[in-house]
């Protein structure tokens, strides 16, 4: 078993059910991490899931972090079917003004 490691990918998408963010983009991280079983050179190639996460997140402006974190379950599983676990989480930095908030889940596909 291998696991990949994405930490602290940063961008900026709409994301959120405030007014504010509806219209303005803010700064998300991602951490990411990724069991898979590695056998006869069959990789996960970590700069196409930095892709496809980054492209998803964009491109569908979720109000709940609830909604894009099962959204990107979906998508994860069904690109790499060798996943056979793996922990998410999304957080907003700026959100707040004392605290950066986040929410993860863990992804089981054994």
């Amino acid at each position: 078993m291998m696991t990949i490691h994405i930490e602290e990918l940063t961008f900026d998408c709409i994301i959120g059910i405030l007014d504010f963010e509806r219209l303005e983009v803010q700064k998300i991280i991602i951490d990411l991490s990724i069991d898979y079983h590695y056998y006869n050179n069959f990789f996960i190639n970590y700069a196409q899931v930095i892709a496809l996460v980054q492209k998803d997140m964009i491109n569908n402006k979720y109000e709940l972090l609830e909604t894009a974190l099962n959204e990107l379950e979906i998508k994860l599983l069904s690109t790499y079917p060798q996943i056979k676990r793996f922990t998410l989480k999304i957080t907003k930095p700026n959100i707040i003004n004392n605290a950066k908030v986040s929410l993860s889940k863990n992804f089981s596909n054994l």
